[in-house]
């Protein structure tokens, strides 16, 4: 079984920076697919960014060039760098793992992490 634990949210100003980790419990994270997800109000969640075992990485276009997701698979923990924010990125971000590689099987979810950007 594999737990998710995430850090980081907060409150910020517009043009403002903030890093959210996510911390994994389980032996399987070296070789999973680890990604961010975010939802806001009364909105669908959303795919931000996703790393793979090797140093593949994708990223929502919304985001792009703007967030940078990273992975210390010594320490089981992955990181969203999110710089320039915008109010719009206002969300509970939610960190999740596909233990399959694949990176469209994410079964293992954290609890989520509001972020809040005011303008």
């Amino acid at each position: 079984q594999v737990q998710l634990v995430e850090s980081g949210g907060g409150l910020v100003q517009a043009g403002g920076s903030l890093r959210l980790s996510c911390a994994a419990s389980g032996r399987t994270f070296s070789r999973s697919v680890t990604g961010w997800f975010r939802q806001a109000p009364d909105k669908e969640r959303e795919f931000i960014a996703a790393s793979w075992s090797g140093r593949r990485t994708s990223y929502a276009d919304s985001v792009k060039g703007r967030f940078t997701i990273s992975r210390d698979n010594a320490k089981n923990t992955v990181y969203l760098q999110m710089n320039s924010l915008k109010p719009e990125d206002t969300a509970v971000y939610y960190c999740a793992l596909d233990a399959s590689g694949l990176g469209s099987r994410y079964t293992y979810w954290g609890q989520g992490t509001q972020v809040t950007v005011s303008s």
